[in-house]
């Protein structure tokens, strides 16, 4: 039950939110699962580890020449989530925003996605660039018209993560850490992706060019 009137901090607003959305007594904090947990914390723990699995399990299916495209987008999440939730890999139904900002109406999603593989998809996959500089621009492109669409009913910026690791790999480079991308670092990153809306890609670069070089300085490949 909400407290005040207000929903949780952190948790995406929806239109025509419904209970069942919510697993019950988990104070809106744990979607409707099918494990039946409750408890956001241990939630939290489960998609980690199955994030895991999923980047190694993708890593073996997507090569260095594959062009993606949208049933493979609905892929990532569903190998990720699919023992989780019900809805792992399909578009969602209802509407999302976050902190007053609003992403694409649910009704458009099909039609976006459709623009997005034959758009920044068909254009920056394979990723197959030379310089960190222009890998750093093709996840950042991708990335952002992707979060923009936010197709799924949750975990879309991790799902654009995992894409972004594969077309990492695609590159020559290793698995990418984002583990710096947190506190003030993940405010810049949620700001940039808004950026995007103006077709703006710079902020979102420079981010992922740090996060290359990171990974690279940390595995000492550079």
């Amino acid at each position: 039950m909400k407290k005040n009137g207000k929903k949780p901090a952190g948790r995406y607003d929806t239109s025509d939110l419904v209970e069942a959305q919510f697993e019950p007594n988990s104070s809106h904090r744990v979607l409707k699962n099918l494990l039946g947990i409750k408890r956001k914390r241990e939630m939290d723990r489960i998609e980690a580890r199955e994030q895991l699995r999923a980047l190694n399990e993708l890593i073996k299916i997507y090569g260095k020449t594959r062009r993606f495209i949208a049933a493979d987008i609905c892929r990532i999440p569903y190998i990720w989530l699919g023992n989780i939730y019900s809805w792992a890999g399909k578009y969602r139904q209802v509407n999302l925003s976050k902190s007053n900002f609003i992403f694409a109406a649910a009704n458009q999603i099909p039609r976006l996605m459709q623009e997005l593989e034959r758009g920044v998809l068909h254009q920056f996959t394979p990723c197959r660039f030379d310089s960190i500089d222009e890998v750093a621009r093709a996840l950042a492109v991708v990335h952002t018209e992707l979060v923009l669409i936010h197709p799924f009913r949750d975990g879309n910026g991790r799902t654009a993560r995992l894409l972004a690791n594969l077309m990492a790999l695609q590159a020559g480079l290793p698995s990418l850490d984002f583990s710096s991308l947190k506190g003030r670092k993940k405010k810049e990153y949620f700001a940039a992706i808004q950026t995007g809306l103006d077709r703006d890609y710079g902020l979102l670069k420079e981010i992922f060019s740090g996060v290359i070089r990171e990974t690279l300085q940390k595995r000492k490949t550079y």
